[in-house]
């Protein structure tokens, strides 16, 4: 199983560095007025990261209020929230 997962990480890395030299190509970027020349695969790259950026900016806030509601109930004493009864639970029948 080691050697097959190294042998996947290797056909992946390959496939992107085989995908990196066929996009050499300059292209141009015009962006708010302003104009870039790049390879095409450094703005696909940057694209990504970017991207990748957006979505942890994003993320964060969900991140947090779950790392904080689990920070709260391990600090509780019973480390067990209680459940509601069946009393107090409504079904909308």
């Amino acid at each position: 199983m080691k050697y097959l997962l190294w042998l996947l990480k290797a056909a992946i890395f390959f496939a992107l560095f085989a995908f990196a030299l066929n996009n050499q190509d300059p292209v141009l970027l015009r962006l708010f007025g302003a104009q870039w020349e790049a390879p095409l695969v450094l703005l696909l790259l940057a694209a990504l990261v970017v991207g990748v950026f957006l979505g942890m900016a994003v993320m964060l806030p969900l991140w947090l209020r779950a790392r904080r509601a689990a920070k709260a109930l391990s600090n509780s004493p019973s480390g067990v929230t209680a459940s509601p009864t069946p009393s107090e639970t409504t079904h909308g029948i």
